[in-house]
């Protein structure tokens, strides 16, 4: 059977929308959560005296770290992903899944697999942002509370644990209902930022300077290794980048720049500089530089927007771990987890529970095993480098093979891209033992799952079809037998259109008898977002009752083979839900065969097999219409 899903149609989730001010502030509420918290940490790891790497608060350090902050911004955020990449987009969709999609066929080569590869660890990587985003940014703001008062400080850990548990229990409730907050609270807290900065800006105009990347070369100048240390703090301004170009698919292009330019970008300057101004005036501010900027009667009710700003971040993140996981099962590196939709009108709002408490667990032992924003950031910089640094390499290829740049051209662009993203990745791999190998850790395990997930599945496909008798065969056999035909539908997956299915010999074996109508079914997913619904099903009449119905979907849908069967009656298919049968191959893997696997991916690709989501839920087949017949296999 094919490990491939079908779905149905997705197009309200996937299509961008037109723009607006009420998409404008959707975008706002969804995209931009990651990196419009930074600022709870980011300058306060570069020069607070509890973090590793610090550097003394001087005015032309802090000049420096200000020119790194805003030509990061810019070329990174504002030139990479806004003007550049964003433009690779895959029918509307994007994300470095989406990117590997734009790839064309010719390219399969040795280098292909390698980049392949690459995507693959990438998409791994962005599971360890999606842990470490939750429990970094609502630490962060929580830890707020210990600025009004010490004696609060031993409430911070158990209250940020009770608020990451909270966010991930109501995940199964979806987000349609708490989404219609994000955009406003978004827009609070971005204006806040904005209020708290600019007053210090105004102070002391002279901040300003930092605009000038001569301040960011001075600073190299002068303290030399010391300088490309804090590039493993600063790189904290730009994470959430990646999320601009995976969350296009939702909003389109247009209001993502929207509002970047409109709103977020300015009001992140405004802040990073306030703070700057206000570390310039009061150097023992850098022990926490963005509380410091908010007055003593104003800062309970900053702690509380805060939170809510990081909740909406971490929310996003989370949503982006159900989209990625439903994006690499739909492309056959992942084994099947249940999806649940969570809104009857988005199909896009899905709900993985498997994926859920992982992250949750997850998220809980980074709070209480770190204890401090500070300790987490070290362990943030890591996964968010790696993915953009792979982002950047496959675009290139995109450049190259997808949109026909010349290489004096394409190269440029990616080497000047890769110089930032190599620096940031760099300058972090010397914080592996203080907290980066956590997402490093993680990524490699679900790599490890996701490369021997799809090697496996290859190895079973082949073992299943070596000795599988050509249909053509098999049905000239039923014609000479005439066996006894039974009322009603049946219907026998497989990924194989030529051959006859195993499934279909057993029950023929054992049963002597086949209904009359018999449908073999196999589930292509395309390259694509979305396949539309009027290109999703070839029916080929084979005579005899025998009916070959091809279903095509994109690697962004979900399946339901019922419904998009009975959109085939006008394909001469005649379906009845209460006479139809589905007939699934339950496979008991044996690692005893002579398959290319090595044995320990053999016997974990057969632990993954039996706890993977049973296909009767995965295909939406009806529990109370299938019948597996199970089968013991050599692999």
């Amino acid at each position: 059977m094919s490990d491939s899903a079908a779905t149905s149609d997705t197009t309200k989730s996937h299509t961008p929308r037109a723009g607006g001010l009420a998409i404008m502030l959707a975008a706002l509420g969804v995209v931009y959560g990651d990196i419009g918290t930074s600022p709870l940490y980011a300058l306060k790891e570069c020069f607070s005296p509890e973090s590793t790497h610090h550097i003394a608060a001087t005015p032309a350090n802090v000049l420096g770290v200000l020119s790194l902050v805003f030509w990061s911004l810019m070329i990174v955020v504002t030139v990479k992903y806004i003007g550049f990449v964003m433009k690779a987009d895959n029918d509307g969709a994007g994300g470095i899944l989406a990117l590997l999609a734009l790839l064309p066929s010719k390219t399969e080569t040795r280098g292909r697999s390698l980049l392949v590869l690459l995507v693959l660890f990438g998409a791994a990587l962005l599971y360890g942002d999606g842990v470490i985003t939750p429990a970094i940014s609502v630490l962060s703001a929580v830890e707020g509370l210990e600025v009004a008062t010490t004696s609060l400080k031993p409430v911070i850990l158990p209250v940020t644990c009770g608020i990451l548990l909270a966010l991930f229990l109501v995940q199964k409730r979806g987000t349609d209902g708490i989404g219609r907050v994000f955009g406003p609270v978004m827009l609070v807290w971005f204006s806040v930022i904005a209020a708290l900065g600019l007053r210090y800006v105004v102070a002391s105009p002279e901040i300003l300077r930092a605009v000038n990347p001569a301040y960011a070369v001075r600073f190299f100048t002068a303290q030399k290794t010391h300088a490309f240390f804090i590039l493993g703090s600063v790189v904290l301004c730009i994470t959430g980048g990646e999320a601009l170009y995976a969350d296009m698919g939702h909003f389109g292009r247009g209001p993502i720049q929207k509002t970047w330019f409109g709103m977020v970008f300015p009001a992140l300057l405004c802040n990073y500089f306030g703070q700057g101004a206000l570390i310039l005036q009061r150097p023992e501010a850098a022990e926490n530089p963005f509380y410091s900027t908010v007055p003593s009667w104003a800062l309970y009710p900053v702690v509380g927007i805060a939170t809510a700003a990081t909740v909406v971040a971490s929310q996003a993140l989370i949503s982006g771990a159900y989209s990625l996981t439903q994006q690499a099962m739909q492309l056959g590196y992942f084994p099947r987890v249940t999806i649940v939709h969570t809104s009857k009108d988005a199909e896009g709002q899905i709900y993985i529970p498997e994926i859920n408490t992982a992250l949750l667990v997850a998220c809980l032992w980074l709070v209480v095993s770190f204890k401090t924003s500070g300790a987490l950031a070290a362990a943030y910089g890591i996964a968010v480098t790696g993915t953009m640094g792979i982002t950047t390499l496959v675009y290139y290829v995109v450049m190259r093979e997808r949109f026909g740049r010349p290489l004096w051209s394409a190269l440029p662009i990616a080497a000047g891209f890769f110089l930032f993203d190599g620096a940031f990745f760099a300058a972090n791999t010397v914080k592996f033992f203080e907290g980066g190998w956590v997402p490093v850790v993680l990524a490699a395990g679900i790599f490890v799952v996701m490369t021997t997930w799809k090697a496996g599945r290859r190895e079973l496909s082949t073992a299943l079809h070596k000795d599988t008798l050509p249909l053509d065969s098999f049905i000239a056999d039923v014609e000479a037998m005439k066996p006894t035909r039974v009322r009603g539908t049946a219907v026998f997956m497989t990924s194989n259109l030529h051959g006859t299915p195993l499934v279909l010999l057993h029950h023929f074996k054992h049963n002597q008898v086949l209904h009359d109508q018999v449908i073999l079914l196999s589930v292509a997913i395309e390259r694509v977002p979305e396949v539309r619904p009027h290109e999703r099903a070839k029916v080929v009449a084979r005579g005899h009752g025998f009916h070959q119905v091809s279903l095509r979907f994109g690697f962004m849908q979900v399946p339901d083979v019922p419904k998009a069967l009975a959109a085939c009656a006008s394909e001469g298919l005649s379906l009845e839900p209460s006479k139809t049968s589905y007939y699934l191959g339950r496979e008991t893997l044996l690692p005893t065969g002579r398959s290319t696997l090595a044995r320990w991916q053999k016997s974990l690709f057969a632990i993954i097999s039996r706890n993977a989501q049973p296909a009767t839920a995965h295909f939406r087949l009806p529990p109370n219409r299938v019948v597996e017949l199970g089968m013991q296999l050599d692999f």
